[in-house]
């Protein structure tokens, strides 16, 4: 719930409760341009870097949020943490791990070594980041950040880019979060769909990033040319998106609405992007982003507080948004498959330098045949594999939501087990020099018949037009029952390929 300011003009940012016993300034202080700051090697001085956190900190935007590969944003916010002469002040920072095992010594270390740079006992906000989804041991992280947070080393936990789907799969294993940080703004809507819905319904908060497309939603590139050439690291990233929802004219006719309505509240053009995602009901706060020591915009910031979008407002804006195109996909989509709309642009060679989950074997006395196995502890027993590679052919067995030797995934929640079952169809098929755009046949067994549509939603997410239009042949079948209590759904694919 937000904290309502005092009428008037607003001289502090609103307030908001996070989540119980944290309470936020609803404008958190961004310090991902620490790291272009820094990137030509030299880094910030951390008192210099404090002593800019402390005028935000004294002007109420006492948010800080960061991760470990911003730059020194951790030592910076660890100095004026220690100074102790804000004790207000909040720290959010996020954990990146490259995939590989989570073990509970691995999970400890990371959090550790936020906890030293940040010179605090127990982490206000620590919020995950994990590269692919079909590696699962982001799960094994989820849990074991949720003993540290039971230890008292942290004291909430969020998602940093995570899609609906999956915030389902981990809410349904009864991790507790409190919030996942995603991109919004007038050019990216995905988060107002689906994704607000489940935060709505789950009490989850979302803290939105992007807000401002760069910069590019400001009165600076009202009615100019497109520029040649951007070099910042966050215009090199959002002109993608700008090309992606349109293109520069649609950027334009954005930016058109908001400043008739900035005119007719007397506001900017970023006063009324910011605005308009902060009326989001799933929104608990925006990230604005600081280059700490060059500018500021806490005064023109502080004007959010003083107006509200109307009826009228909505209608101007929705105008535009109709000739814009949807970003395809969910929230995160961007650092996980095409259109990878990220600052260093395409994403897919970091994404294939990833190891398979699982080692191939060639089967005895057969050139061209492959198999792989998950560790179920079925296959050995049954004697069969989890797929079969035969020549230019992939047949995955029926997977169930089965993890490492025999954990159920999504007790109850027939959508969060399919998600769990296709992440993990894709690692068989990846493991045998495929990919998810090569499946040709799915079919899907439920025990629930009832269940038909969200596991149809999930299967379109992986598989439907906003994912590249793969579009498998499919069939989905009714069954009185599933080996193994509580499985609701079981789903099998083929594939072909022509890479090994």
């Amino acid at each position: 719930m937000s904290v309502p300011a005092s009428t008037g003009h607003a001289a502090r940012p609103e307030r908001a409760l996070l989540a119980p016993g944290l309470e936020i300034s609803r404008i958190v202080t961004g310090l991902w341009q620490v790291a272009d700051m820094e990137r030509g090697g030299t880094l910030i001085d951390p008192q210099r870097g404090a002593a800019a956190l402390a005028d935000y900190a004294g002007a109420g935007f006492d948010t800080f949020d960061m991760a470990d590969h911003y730059g020194s944003a951790e030592v910076i916010t660890g100095t004026l943490l220690a100074a102790n002469d804000r004790p207000g002040v909040r720290a959010f920072t996020k954990w990146c791990p490259p995939p590989g095992p989570m073990t509970a010594a691995v999970v400890r270390e990371g959090v550790l070594r936020a906890i030293d740079r940040l010179q605090v006992p127990r982490i206000d906000l620590m919020q995950f980041h994990w590269w692919t989804f079909d590696d699962p041991r982001y799960i094994d992280a989820m849990v074991e950040l949720a003993r540290l947070r039971d230890e008292g080393l942290i004291a909430h936990l969020g998602l940093a880019n995570f899609d609906t789907a999956h915030l389902r799969l981990l809410l349904a294993e009864g991790i507790p979060i409190a919030s996942n940080q995603v991109c919004m703004s007038l050019l990216d809507r995905r988060g107002t769909e689906a994704m607000a819905s489940l935060c709505l319904e789950r009490g989850v908060r979302l803290l939105t990033y992007g807000v401002l497309g760069g910069g590019f939603l400001s009165q600076r590139w009202l009615d100019v040319a497109e520029p040649t050439e951007v070099n910042d690291w966050s215009k090199m990233k959002y002109r993608r998106f700008i090309d992606a929802v349109g293109g520069w004219a649609a950027l334009q006719n954005v930016l058109r609405a908001a400043h008739g309505i900035g005119q007719k509240h007397g506001v900017s053009i970023s006063n009324v992007a910011t605005r308009w995602v902060l009326e989001q009901p799933a929104v608990a706060a925006v990230i604005l982003g600081a280059r700490l020591g060059e500018r500021e915009h806490r005064a023109d910031n502080l004007k959010l507080f003083d107006f509200a979008l109307d009826a009228d407002d909505h209608t101007a804006l929705e105008a535009a948004f109709a000739a814009t195109r949807r970003l395809p996909g969910d929230c995160g989509d961007e650092y996980r498959r095409p259109p990878f709309l990220t600052a260093s642009g395409d994403l897919s060679h970091h994404l294939e330098s990833v190891a398979p989950l699982w080692p191939r074997q060639r089967v005895p006395g057969h050139d061209n045949r492959w198999t792989i196995d998950s560790g179920s502890v079925w296959e050995p027993l049954a004697g069969y594999a989890r797929a079969v590679r035969v020549g230019d052919r992939i047949m995955v067995s029926g997977t169930t939501a089965t993890h490492g030797s025999g954990q159920l995934i999504g007790r109850g929640d027939a959508a969060a087990q399919a998600t769990y079952i296709l992440d993990k169809i894709e690692a068989s098929i990846k493991a045998l020099g495929g990919r998810l755009q090569d499946v040709v046949r799915t079919r899907i067994y439920l025990t629930r018949a009832s269940d038909w549509q969200g596991v149809s939603a999930v299967h379109g997410h992986y598989f439907g037009d906003a994912s590249g239009g793969i579009r498998p042949a499919n069939t989905m079948l009714a069954v009185a029952e599933l080996i193994g209590e509580g499985y609701l759904v079981e789903i099998e694919a083929e594939a072909i390929t022509s890479g090994l």
